[in-house]
């Protein structure tokens, strides 16, 4: 970052602001507007809705605009973060210039279709089938625990285009239009009642090549961006998590204090403590591994936060609800909905809830046994978990 980058964005913010006022414009013309200066995405290229500054300059932009009186970006375009550095990085431009503008403003909302019923931690082994028919690809298979696949428009599709090379190879990643023609979407009711996963099955689903993201065949290369964005967004390596003291190891604090005297114990107050200490440790964790980010895409490093958010998050809603003692038990309401936004620290709605939506934490975006491989392999340099079928055909690997 130097003082020209902080310049161009400063004149940017002051044009902007002089032109439109925040909190009077609707939310999706002001965010059109902001894509179009240069304020959505700073370490983007120019035209696409950045300047080609440095990452960390985005604080300058969202503290200005929030003082301007902008709204926070709608929790149900949660799949921004993952979705538009993909395109970015991989997308053609005229890719680009399709999705990123209404992806950013909200009119064209997105979800990620990666994981399938026989190929989940081992996402390589994906059989989603494409089959190039001219200028466009027949689609068919099924995807599985689809984050608000309900509400989206376009969803991250990964498929197997090429079955007699490796199965990191054949991959071929696509922007796939939710309400195209043999696109089903299914609910999953899960533990809290709701129904925020789903499972998607492509019947000849027809898919122009021009909403391709990336080369045929080079579909893994493209999922890496998105799974590692995936992973820093969860884990809030991004910079958007919570303050100090604040998130579900804030609501553990008021809850402590508000716990009945019974219940107060020295033992009690020290697992606080050091629940708190935790999660003190991983935002710091995650400032100094966003500070140290040179790009807009993440490290492996970003496993780090997702991987012991998920463990923190849980032992933290665990001992919530032991300080309520039976009362944890019931004031919760378990009727069949679908959300329409990502809760993934459960801070919306109280520690029942939160509990037991902490569940799914080491599971998504990897699990914690995932992201523990990549630590070790990726960032340790330790000796990787012997994987006979990587060099051989995708089809003749065995399957049960």
């Amino acid at each position: 970052m130097n003082d020209a980058d902080l310049q161009k964005v400063e004149a940017a913010l002051d044009a902007l602001l002089a032109a439109h006022d925040p909190s009077s414009e609707g939310y999706q013309e002001f965010r059109g507007h902001q894509f179009d200066a240069g304020l959505a995405w700073v370490m983007y290229p120019e035209g696409h809705g950045g300047l080609g500054v440095a990452p960390q300059l985005q604080k300058v932009v969202n503290a200005r605009l929030s003082e301007a009186g902008a709204p926070p970006m709608d929790p149900g375009m949660f799949f921004i973060a993952l979705a538009g550095p993909t395109i970015v990085t991989h997308g053609s431009e005229e890719v680009k210039k399709r999705f990123l503008r209404p992806m950013w403003t909200g009119e064209e909302v997105w979800c990620q279709l990666f994981s399938e019923p026989g190929a989940g931690s081992d996402f390589a082994g994906l059989g989603t089938k494409a089959v190039r028919d001219g200028e466009e690809w027949t689609i068919n298979g099924q995807k599985v625990w689809n984050t608000l696949a309900h509400t989206a428009d376009f969803g991250m599709l990964v498929t197997r285009t090429d079955p007699n090379v490796p199965k990191h190879r054949g991959m071929t990643y696509f922007a796939l239009d939710m309400k195209a023609p043999g696109v089903e979407v299914r609910p999953l009711r899960q533990i809290t009642g709701e129904a925020e996963f789903n499972e998607v099955y492509m019947t000849d689903v027809r898919v122009s090549d021009d909403y391709r993201i990336g080369a045929e065949g080079e579909g893994w290369r493209a999922a890496l961006t998105t799974l590692m964005n995936e992973r820093n967004a969860i884990g809030g390596g991004g910079g958007g998590g919570p303050r100090k003291g604040g998130g579900s190891i804030g609501q553990l604090v008021k809850l402590w204090h508000s716990a009945a005297e019974h219940e107060k114990t020295e033992s009690s107050r020290d697992d606080v403590a050091q629940l708190w200490i935790r999660a003190e440790v991983l935002r710091l964790t995650n400032m100094r591994a966003s500070q140290l980010a040179k790009a807009g895409n993440p490290g492996p490093e970003g496993s780090v936060g997702k991987s012991m958010m998920a463990i923190l998050n849980q032992d933290i809603y665990e001992k919530a609800i032991s300080l309520q003692g039976m009362a944890g038990q019931i004031d919760f309401d378990y009727t069949f909905r679908r959300p329409e936004a990502v809760d993934l620290q459960g801070t919306s709605q109280g520690p029942g809830y939160s509990f037991l939506r902490a569940r799914a934490n080491t599971i998504e975006g990897g699990t914690t046994e995932v992201m523990k491989n990549i630590l070790g392999e990726q960032v340790l340099g330790l000796p990787g978990e012997p994987r006979v079928d990587k060099e051989i055909p995708w089809i003749d690997v065995p399957r049960g």
